[in-house]
């Protein structure tokens, strides 16, 4: 009873951001100054893409080369009645409303300067995962999947929305998001839901179709879970040349400053990833009861530790031939930076190597220079999502600096 009730009154005091500041530090977003831009490597170029957006979390490359941008934060979570659960925002983003919109960016000449910029949708619900499908638009709000009628090309959908599936709203911290991706067939949907709680906290009950990856036949809209055990999936893509589905993962907070860590996983159908009962395969979380030994003898071990609380939310395959033969067929992975460690860790974009379709070295710094000062909290802004663009230039979606970032060789 006392293990529980402790256990229940730390995790109460992690929910509401106040543990002491050697287990928390909050970053300030203080935005990028004029003319400065993050930094990659040499032999690359850093520009500014766009700007003036509100909070982009996502991105989507259409086929003719159309950038979607979800722009949406925690502002708009009704899920509330468990405590604060904005404790990894700073208080300037949690005082903004929600855009819930669309963005269309289009740079037909590919110079690095969208000409087109346009409202594609509006009066959504923290929409974050987009998908084309057919002649449909497809878009996840956090309580459900909608479809709309789209062609390429279009600066807006033909026709309203309707409702195609219903999804778990919220859920603890930032796990409101809900994104989408189609496998190469166009016959599945795959959509990844984020916990309700740390770690259970509230009961297993409250989990139901959460932390999961979800399978959808995009022809009569079944739907199986396809893996499970996944605190906090968001950022998913397939490999080259495998085809197999990987995704990144939020790992639970209020264990330590390295314990334990996100992670890039691929993933096996059927297969359980551990959540909440252990991490990074078998370590048991003895905070968690009741205790199922069964399930976490049946835990798999993740690819690749990525950092404890770096928020690596952003996932993305290069296929091109523009950057460095070394990164081809490699992971970009965004992270959103930390909140609850003593030192900030993540607010960064990290390169994974693969040989063989599997990592074949550790994470490596790719694009840095988000935090001017180590010593202190401060941020500049704060990287989420990766894609390759059509002139295969990387795109960052920073939210917290309200900016798209484009990366391309000099």
């Amino acid at each position: 009873m006392r293990k529980t009730l402790t256990t229940g009154l730390l995790a109460l005091a992690a929910l509401a951001g106040c543990l002491p500041t050697r287990t928390s530090k909050f970053c300030r977003v203080i935005g990028w100054p004029e003319g400065k831009t993050p930094r990659a490597p040499g032999g690359f170029h850093v520009q500014e893409f766009a700007r003036d957006l509100v909070n982009p979390r996502n991105l989507l490359i259409a086929s003719n080369g159309d950038i979607f941008v979800a722009e949406a934060n925690s502002e708009a979570n009704g899920m509330r009645k468990w405590g604060a659960e904005l404790s990894g925002t700073s208080q300037a983003q949690r005082l903004k409303p929600s855009a819930n919109r669309i963005t269309l960016l289009r740079d037909a000449n590919g110079d690095g300067n969208p000409e087109v910029r346009a409202t594609f949708l509006t009066g959504l619900y923290q929409p974050y995962g987009m998908a084309i499908v057919g002649e449909q638009f497809l878009v996840a709000n956090t309580d459900g999947i909608y479809a709309y009628p789209y062609k390429p090309g279009d600066l807006a959908p033909s026709g309203p929305g309707r409702k195609w599936a219903g999804l778990p709203a919220g859920g603890y911290n930032n796990h409101w998001t809900r994104n989408l991706l189609v496998d190469e067939a166009h016959q599945k949907l795959y959509v990844s839901v984020g916990s309700a709680s740390n770690i259970g906290e509230h009961g297993m009950q409250e989990e139901a179709r959460r932390a999961n990856i979800l399978e959808f036949d995009l022809r009569d809209r079944s739907e199986r879970v396809y893996a499970s055990g996944l605190r906090n999936p968001v950022g998913m893509a397939w490999a080259p040349g495998n085809r197999k589905l990987w995704t990144v993962v939020n790992e639970r907070d209020g264990l330590s400053d390295e314990v334990a860590p996100d992670y890039l996983t691929s993933l096996q159908d059927g297969g359980f990833y551990g959540w909440p009962y252990s991490y990074s395969g078998q370590q048991v979380d003895d905070r968690v009861e009741p205790e199922n030994p069964a399930l976490v003898s049946q835990a798999l071990k993740p690819d690749l530790a990525l950092g404890a609380h770096t928020a690596s939310l952003g996932l993305a395959f290069y296929r091109g031939d523009r950057f460095p033969g070394r990164y081809r067929d490699g992971a970009f992975i965004g992270q959103h930076g930390s909140w609850n460690r003593s030192e900030l860790s993540g607010y960064k974009v990290v390169f994974v190597p693969f040989s063989d379709g599997r990592p074949s070295g550790p994470p490596e710094n790719f694009l840095t220079g988000f935090i001017p000062d180590f010593n202190g909290n401060e941020v500049y802004g704060r990287p989420v999502a990766v894609a390759v663009g059509w002139d295969e230039s990387l795109l960052v979606a920073d939210d917290a600096g309200n900016r798209i970032w484009r990366v391309s060789r000099e």
